[in-house]
Formats: structure tokens, C-alpha cells, sequence
């Protein structure tokens, strides 16, 4: 590798904030085959910020990089990534990770790294950046998301749309149905929010 050490936020538990490696994406572009050799990098605003060399072979592939962690020195590492596979119902097969944590052994699709060596997201305890959204926020994007397949204008404060053009019924029923359970949701958590203000308001002008 030109390492990777510095950068990545210790502490962290979300897994934006860490470097991660797919195998959707090796294998849609065509690398896990064996004797394939590639080197596999991250950028960050056009800059390299760091790179892997990985070696496929039968059944499995080899992660080479240097790591070094606080300005430490670099460490070497060289280990197996078990891979499997899965029948596709449309024909085919889906490979997958095996998480090389000892005593885990996941199949996964992402791995990340965290302490020296990639593992899923299990094994470092991350959570999705949508997990750790307020719902609130959750509910209002995924109602804003709706409005965007329905061609209206974003925003749940806007009115709603009509059905667009060339769109079966029996789907916009189904996306209107799912969008208004999202806005009575965000409602009821506005709703909160403002019983909450009228309280505190009430109690602050109690004491004067």
C-alpha cells in the first residue's frame, strides 16, 4: 500500500467514516478472476489518500498494504479474503466476503477498515449514516424521495402533485399511500417538537 494511517477518524462509528473495499464492484468490473493482480486506491477531492495491491486467486484473494496508525511506524500485512458465492434466481452467481475476523466469518458485501485489517461492519460496531439520522430528518427525506418520483416540487410543506404521466395506478396508489404515512410521521414529530416549545415557553414566563 502507500499506507493508510493517518486520516481515518479514530472513534468513529459510522461507516462513511472509513475506508471500505465492495465486492459488488470488483466483481461487476470484471477483477475476481483468479491470477487477476490490481491495485486498488481511494481518492479524496482528486488526491490519492491511499492504496491496496490485491492478488486473486481460487476461491479466495490476498489484501497487501502498508498501515501505520498515529505517525506509528509502517506495518506490513499480506492475509486471505475468503470469497463466496451465491446462485442468482436470474442466473449466474454473486460472490461475497468472508469476514476475516477470527471467530466471525460473516458473508458480507463491504468490508472496512478499521484496525490494521478489513472486516464488516459488525466486527467494528458501525452504524450506517442513515442509522444515525434523526427521524425526523429520516421521514421527511424519504417523503421528499417519493415527491421526486412523482415529479413534484420537493418539500412536505409544498402541496401535492398530480399523478404523472405514463405512471400505472396501482403504483402511484402505492407511492401516495407510502408518502403519507412519511408526512403524518414527520407531523407528529413536529407536533412534539412544538409541545415541547410551548412548555418550556409557558415555564419560562411562569418566572418572570
Amino acid at each position: 500500500m502507500g499506507g493508510y494511517g493517518s486520516g481515518r477518524k479514530y472513534g468513529a462509528n459510522c461507516t462513511d467514516d472509513y475506508l471500505s473495499i465492495d465486492v459488488r464492484r470488483w466483481q461487476r468490473d470484471g477483477y475476481l478472476v483468479p491470477g487477476k493482480h490490481l491495485n486498488w486506491k481511494w481518492t479524496s477531492n482528486g488526491e490519492k489518500i491511499a492504496v491496496i495491491s490485491v492478488k486473486v486467486e481460487v476461491g479466495r484473494l490476498r489484501l497487501i498494504y502498508s498501515y501505520r496508525r498515529n505517525g506509528d511506524d509502517w506495518e506490513s500485512l499480506d492475509y486471505p479474503v475468503c470469497l463466496q458465492t451465491t446462485v442468482c434466481h436470474y442466473g449466474g452467481e454473486r460472490y461475497w466476503f468472508t469476514c476475516p475476523v477470527a471467530g466471525c466469518g460473516r458473508r458480507v458485501a463491504v468490508l472496512f477498515l478499521g484496525d490494521k485489517i478489513f472486516a464488516c461492519r459488525h466486527c467494528y460496531r458501525l452504524a450506517y449514516k442513515s442509522q444515525r439520522e434523526a427521524r425526523d430528518y429520516s421521514v421527511i427525506r424519504k417523503a421528499d424521495k417519493i415527491r421526486d418520483k412523482l415529479n413534484w416540487e420537493p418539500g412536505i410543506a409544498n402541496l401535492p402533485g398530480d399523478k404523472p404521466k405514463g405512471m400505472h395506478w396501482k403504483t402511484y396508489l402505492r407511492l401516495l399511500e407510502e408518502y403519507s404515512d412519511y408526512t403524518n410521521q414527520a407531523l407528529l414529530v413536529v407536533t412534539a417538537k412544538m409541545e415541547i416549545l410551548d412548555n418550556r415557553v409557558s415555564v419560562l414566563l411562569d418566572r418572570i
